[in-house]
């Protein structure tokens, strides 16, 4: 089987996965929580036992016109798999044109001479191309799901069969048959003895590509389901390669099929997006769902099946639906800006004003807090969640106090806004200042903390932020009184809208596109959170990470001290990102009593410890299964090291470039560890639990970042800033710089 011609070896991203791997992660993602995940809009898709999938001839195709066997081999995955679970899959396939003249190329330039390639080429025939690569298409096919366990079966028919009732009675039939032996039929236009003209413009007949087809015959066969693959995500509202187009995730005809631009036709084949919205409209119309996605992903259809908003989706009652996620999430971010700017023009102390009436708000509504609170909790019990995440999830009367003076601390800090931080005279009375002034919207994912919510708000407020929050389902009792205790003391003049609550995650994939309106996201939790939204979005990400802390004891070190520095960073608040997760000790400790006494200080406190492969072996203790690893409870590591330097690299190859801290009476080992060790925060006989913005003096903080550009370490109010030029002139022209004396004289700053 001549697939890839003279010699030529496919990239590693287009083998074909028939391994079995790609098959157990499809079925992984099948089993996923089903219920609970499906979007209100895709709640159709519970119902669907029967579904026509039709691939374009952009997937199956690469851009040099060689098949793109890496996507087939996905899509037959995919569609075995939802053969296994039940599904009764129908494959409608373009591809077969494209596959037949790159192969008639290859044969015709193998057989020309050289003074034959000197004449011009002429176009091959698009019907010899067609017969050619049915054959080659189906032969692919055939492979791939053999290799597979699965039987496929091809049909090839033409825009006149469908005129004959008998024929069509006798194709559902047929098709019957196929579906209840666990065969998957494959359709394809038999181009090859179509009535219709090269190059295929003719859109006369009942159909006239396989988009058209794939309608047509989900409507013959009474399909729960199409979905039609492209090349790109879904429909947008212009040409996808257009930064200002928006991903369609709903079709209404009546509201979008005036505002639609498209763009160019398929590459290769002769449908393109404005065939696949016209076959779209008129299956909807007859009642089947569509839904238009890409065939680029490995893993689509599965996630279409499992209720999730992807693509594009067309449907006869769409006009019907309400609350349109996109619409909405944009709706949000854009009044969240609006407020902004209007909280920016106050005055300082109507700022203050406004953060002293939520620290009151919070002190006046704290039984109604803690009542809320505590329904979260007896949830989070109920569903045996574990005690590190119960610990921050618990809002008792002493935290909220707490938060009312960080945020009152917030209030009595100097003014933020419209500092002169520089100020150059640039040439005789041309003054350039720079000026500090807020990022704009911030939207901020956190874990189950509602103390985080009071304190992300304060700190926007304060910087002159619009906010977008999304916490975890856990404490959303919890967050829905707190916002509603916050906003309702922002004044009208300013708008409650300031900070908005995003009450699904669903959302939280379209504010990610709103990079023309969201200036910066801020996730705290896990590495996989972070990794997740850094891929998802254009929006700058401020990223808050494990918090994977050390604390070295070195040999020198007063052992009581050192206790008491353990004791604090793994004691105090075991579920915090700053709290110690590693303890390294230096090895001369445990020769003279000195590990001993510090083990036996956290085993004392219920600290359940695990050691390295030394520590391990020493100590009589179960060896860890990996150093990086955010217990986030009364268990920590303990390893061996051979000194300052040792202790740094391990750091360096196992942390996460938080917070680490040196105990030590030896002031040069001392100024090593805390110049060479590069986290965020640096300590030296203290404990890691300082490393908060409070108790910094930031007030509050957002999180604290690990990332190395902007901010870093606890971010406060200053994080939250950017700054922008003002330049004072008095008629100053460029002119060439004819005329124009620079100065660049450094000038005293002025409030």
């Amino acid at each position: 089987m001549e697939l890839l011609q003279n010699g030529t070896k496919a990239k590693p991203s287009e083998i074909p996965l028939v391994n079995g791997t790609a098959l157990t992660h499809l079925n992984s993602l099948f089993q996923t929580q089903f219920s609970g995940n499906i979007d209100p809009s895709r709640a159709f898709v519970s119902k669907v036992k029967r579904l026509i999938v039709k691939v374009g001839t952009a997937v199956v195709t690469r851009s040099d016109g060689r098949l793109a066997l890496g996507r087939i081999g996905a899509l037959c995955e995919q569609l075995k798999e939802l053969s296994s679970q039940g599904f009764e899959v129908i494959l409608v396939t373009s591809g077969a044109v494209g596959l037949g003249r790159q192969r008639l190329r290859y044969r015709k330039l193998a057989n020309s001479s050289f003074s034959d390639l000197q004449k011009p080429q002429g176009e091959l025939d698009g019907k010899a191309c067609a017969a050619v690569g049915q054959s080659s298409l189906m032969a692919l096919y055939d492979t791939m799901f053999s290799q597979l366990d699965v039987t496929s079966s091809q049909l090839l028919v033409n825009d006149g069969f469908f005129r004959d009732a008998g024929f069509r009675k006798q194709l559902s039939d047929t098709v019957n048959a196929l579906l209840d032996l666990r065969v998957i039929p494959i359709f394809n236009e038999n181009d090859a003895v179509s009535t219709r003209k090269a190059p295929y413009e003719d859109s006369s007949g009942i159909f006239w590509d396989n988009d058209s087809l794939a309608g047509l015959l989900a409507l013959e066969l009474k399909a729960d389901l199409l979905v039609l693959l492209s090349d790109v995500e879904g429909l947008y509202s212009g040409p996808p390669s257009d930064p200002n187009s928006k991903l369609i995730h709903t079709y209404v005809k009546e509201k979008h099929q005036g505002e639609i631009t498209f763009g160019d036709k398929s590459r290769l084949g002769r449908g393109g997006m404005t065939a696949k919205v016209n076959a779209a409209v008129c299956a909807a119309h007859a009642g089947i769902p569509v839904i238009i996605t890409s065939g680029y992903a490995t893993n689509n259809i599965i996630r279409v099946l499992q209720g999730e908003r992807i693509g594009t989706v067309f449907h006869k009652d769409a006009h019907l639906w309400s609350n349109i996620k996109e619409e909405s999430a944009r709706e949000m971010a854009v009044s969240a800006r609006e407020s902004s700017r209007r909280l920016q023009i106050l005055k300082s102390e109507e700022r203050s004003k406004i953060l002293l009436a939520i620290a009151d708000a919070l002190e006046k509504n704290a039984s109604a807090i803690s009542l809320e609170n505590e329904a979260d909790v007896a949830v989070a019990v109920l569903a045996g969640y574990e005690n590190s995440l119960i610990s921050r999830l618990t809002l008792k009367h002493e935290k909220i106090s707490k938060l009312a003076k960080s945020v009152r601390m917030l209030a009595a800090m100097e003014e933020p806004i419209g500092q002169i931080l520089k100020r150059t005279e640039i040439a005789d009375k041309l003054i350039l200042e720079k000026i500090s002034c807020p990022l704009g919207v911030l939207l901020v994912i956190f874990e189950s903390r509602p103390d985080a919510l009071v304190q992300i708000a304060a700190l926007a407020i304060r910087s002159g932020n619009g906010l977008l929050l999304k916490g975890g389902k856990e404490a959303q009792r919890s967050n829905a009184i707190l916002h509603k205790v916050i906003t309702s003391v922002i004044p009208n003049t300013v708008g409650d809208k300031l900070i908005g609550l995003v009450n699904s995650r669903d959302e939280i994939p379209y504010l990610l596109k709103l990079d023309d309106v969201i200036d910066l996201v801020v996730p705290r939790g896990s590495n996989k959170l972070v990794s997740q939204i850094k891929e998802s979005t254009k929006i700058p990400v401020l990223g808050h990470a494990d918090g994977i802390c050390h604390v070295y004891v070195d040999k020198s070190a007063k052992i009581d001290m050192a206790k008491q520095i353990i004791r604090d960073a793994k004691t105090d608040y075991p579920a915090a990102c700053n709290a110690m997760e590693t303890l390294l000790v230096h090895k001369d400790l445990s020769n003279n009593g000195g590990l001993n006494e510090l083990v036996v200080e956290l085993q004392r406190e219920g600290v359940k410890l695990y050691g390295g492969p030394r520590a391990s072996g020493i100590l009589n203790i179960v060896e860890t299964s990996a150093f990086h690893h955010e217990y986030s409870s009364l268990a920590c590591t303990v390893e061996i090291v051979e000194d300052v330097f040792d202790a740094i690299n391990h750091i360096h190859e196992h942390g996460s470039a938080h917070t680490e801290c040196i105990v030590t009476e030896d002031r040069e080992v001392a100024e090593t560890f805390l110049s060479q060790v590069d986290s965020a925060a640096v300590f030296h006989n203290a404990s890691t639990r300082f490393c908060d913005g409070a108790r910094f003096g930031l007030g509050a903080e957002v999180g604290i970042s690990t990332s190395r550009i902007h901010a870093r370490g606890p971010v406060g109010v200053e994080g939250l800033l950017t700054n922008r030029w003002i330049l004072r002139g008095s008629g100053h022209v460029v002119n060439g710089d004819q005329g124009i004396n620079y100065t660049y004289k450094e000038l005293p700053l002025e409030a």
